[in-house]
């Protein structure tokens, strides 16, 4: 099925709507207003360009594979991959996993496309593949739009995860633990969290905002002296005061009083407090 370029047609269809019913609109506002209304009438209206067919029944009749396998081919030949297509894959329900899980893990696709699937997958609320996902953290880096999105179906994943979370922390690097702990900063009641929280904020204090972060959120006390301690170091910015500070009130401390006039991101803000 040859990729056909649905946002420009509807740019076309709109173009020729607007000048059929130019005085019906007053200003932009009013028309962005009726932009979803237009566009249910563009895929609901028959189209020359598709034989007299209606756009929205253009997928109709296609497996789950084959439209999975179409994201692809979109990409492919560099034309915008049209939320019809993405609606039909999300109709097809449970029988579309298995297809963008494939496309998920096949690490020879493009990278748009197993990020589409990763997303499509949760917005379907279809089981994570978690051992992928698990595997993925491990030597990440701490910037990964794939693995970051693959962290949030983990987190959809629920309590039925945290077994094989706490098993793979200690094979992680750094920026692995630091995601899966955003996870398991979630659950105070899960042994060793606590714990490989306070050894990787004393290992990478480049990450104090994050990790503070976290801390706070786990609302474990134990963790005040050493918020404490790195709240008055001569080499903490004013940012990640602003986290520390936040955690150490959530566990309820006492924050200690700093002046930031040399950072720049203080004199930035206008020396808000």
């Amino acid at each position: 099925m040859t990729p056909i370029d649905f946002d420009g047609q509807f740019s076309r269809w709109l173009r020729g709507f607007l000048e059929e019913n130019q005085d019906r609109f007053e200003d932009i506002g009013q028309l962005e207003t009726m932009m979803p209304q237009l566009y249910e009438r563009f895929v609901q209206t028959p189209a020359d360009w598709l034989s007299g067919l209606a756009p929205e029944r253009y997928f109709d009749g296609q497996s789950a594979d084959s439209l999975v396998t179409m994201i692809e081919s979109y990409l492919a030949a560099e034309v915008q991959v049209p939320e019809l297509l993405l609606d039909a894959i999300v109709d097809e329900g449970a029988r579309a996993r298995d297809a963008l899980v494939a496309l998920i893990a096949d690490v020879a696709a493009a990278h748009e496309a197993r990020l589409m699937a990763v997303n499509l997958l949760r917005e379907m609320e279809l089981p994570q593949p978690t051992d992928l996902y698990i595997s993925w953290q491990l030597d990440r880096a701490l910037d990964d739009e794939l693995a970051d999105c693959a962290l949030e179906g983990l987190e959809a994943a629920g309590e039925a995860v945290l077994p094989a979370l706490m098993e793979a922390l200690p094979q992680a690097g750094e920026a692995g633990q630091e995601a899966l702990l955003s996870i398991l900063s979630r659950y105070p009641e899960e042994p060793g969290v606590y714990e490989a929280l306070i050894r990787l904020f004393d290992a990478v204090p480049g990450r104090t905002a994050v990790l503070a972060a976290y801390l706070g959120r786990l609302g474990d006390e134990r963790a005040l002296p050493l918020l404490t301690a790195r709240a008055v170091s001569p080499e903490l910015s004013y940012l990640d005061y602003i986290e520390l500070r936040s955690a150490i009130e959530a566990l309820g401390g006492e924050v200690p009083e700093r002046e930031f006039d040399d950072d720049p991101a203080y004199r930035a803000l206008g020396g808000m407090e």
